[in-house]
């Protein structure tokens, strides 16, 4: 018999358009909440201040500033360590926010994106 299918449970033509609707809204939500993720800025700061990085929410490094105190040419590993920590700090800081809002949008689904 060919006349009305049950789609698994969900019935027929007016639960299949709300359906939809439903899955276009949350697609929109999640392209907005995307959005202003990749706007957004994330700082951190490692050695008391003095390294400072700016992180965008698309994980791009945006700034670094270094104070002139903690640069010491003869122990350029410290600055180093220094510049990747406040990096590392700065891209946690972003990630944990796209989870967050990700977990907002589709609770249990924020591992996903």
């Amino acid at each position: 018999m060919m006349g009305r299918q049950n789609f698994g449970g969900f019935g027929g033509g007016a639960n299949m358009q709300q359906l939809m609707r439903q899955a276009q809204k949350m697609q929109q939500q999640m392209q907005e909440a995307q959005e202003k993720l990749d706007a957004a800025e994330y700082e951190a700061a490692a050695g008391g201040g003095m390294v400072s990085v700016k992180v965008s929410g698309k994980r791009e490094i945006t700034s670094i500033t270094i104070d002139p105190q903690v640069v010491d040419p003869d122990d350029i590993e410290m600055l180093q360590d220094l510049v990747m920590a406040a990096v590392n700090e700065a891209l946690r800081k972003g990630e944990e926010a796209r989870e967050s809002a990700m977990s907002r949008m589709a609770p249990g689904m924020g591992g996903l994106f």
